[in-house]
């Protein structure tokens, strides 16, 4: 792109500073294979078809390492990372202990604030984004971007409880379309309970193609038990219902949506 009129170094940096964070600020330049964690968030119990069909793993202790119970931890610090964080792959890497502090760093930040400027990130050097450094070094992330059980006690999830009436999910829809229109993510707590097939938090980033003719929106999703790929929600207007994607962890289908991460207490 040829710039005319601008005749500083100092104006181009300052235009190509603006440019370089409204990218990095808005959900439009996310890509699932760069911005997302490779590791998965295991399940406590093992399913087969969306149905639990053993209990081994939960009363099993010869496994210590298994990474459970951290799907509202690592939707937020997808977030957190894309918001607070940048990466210098033409920088040496830095030791763990420097790593550990850096992780933290990041996610310390509420993810409801702005996206910071490039200039103000905390830098990591070494690797091409997250999935990478995630890869790299999946154990030392798992232990340092925030414990389970917490985020289960946040006040806004108490919502599944009494929240479940059409128009409530309505006005939910509304508010994730106004999430995405304005460049932002939209993390959902899934929860059908009383029924309780499914219990579970994804970040939706983006639309998954044009609205249907019959008015039904479909979004992409990054879903922690499946970091291979991005799932699929949908939003139907003529039931006034979300579905989500049918999975080995879920039968598929009906799901309320809670909007998590977007304001205090949420």
């Amino acid at each position: 792109m040829r710039l005319k009129g601008c005749r500083s170094c100092g104006c181009f940096a300052a235009i190509f500073l603006a440019v370089s964070t409204a990218q990095a600020g808005s959900a439009a330049g996310f890509s699932y294979d760069r911005d997302t964690l490779a590791f998965a968030n295991t399940t406590v119990f093992a399913y087969e078809q969306g149905k639990i069909v053993s209990h081994h793993n939960f009363f099993e202790r010869k496994k210590p390492d298994r990474y459970t119970r951290r799907c509202f931890v690592m939707t937020r610090t997808v977030e957190q990372f894309y918001k607070f964080a940048r990466f210098d792959p033409n920088s040496p890497l830095i030791d763990e202990s420097e790593l550990h502090k850096r992780i933290r760093a990041v996610t310390r930040k509420p993810p409801w604030h702005d996206p910071l400027p490039p200039e103000k990130r905390v830098v990591f050097p070494g690797y091409h984004n997250l999935r990478e450094m995630s890869q790299a070094h999946s154990r030392l992330m798992q232990r340092n971007i925030g414990l389970g059980w917490v985020a289960y006690l946040r006040p806004g999830n108490f919502r599944m409880f009494y929240l479940h009436n059409r128009t409530y999910q309505e006005k939910t829809h509304q508010e994730l379309e106004q999430t995405l229109a304005r460049g932002e993510f939209f993390i959902a707590y899934l929860s059908d309970y009383p029924i309780l097939h499914i219990n579970h938090s994804v970040l939706v980033y983006t639309h998954d193609g044009q609205r249907s003719p019959d008015g039904a929106d479909h979004y992409l999703v990054y879903d922690p038990n499946h970091p291979d790929a991005p799932r699929h929600l949908k939003w139907l207007p003529a039931k006034r219902e979300f579905n989500y994607q049918k999975d080995q962890e879920f039968v598929g289908g009906f799901t309320r949506v809670f909007q998590v991460y977007g304001k205090v207490l949420q």
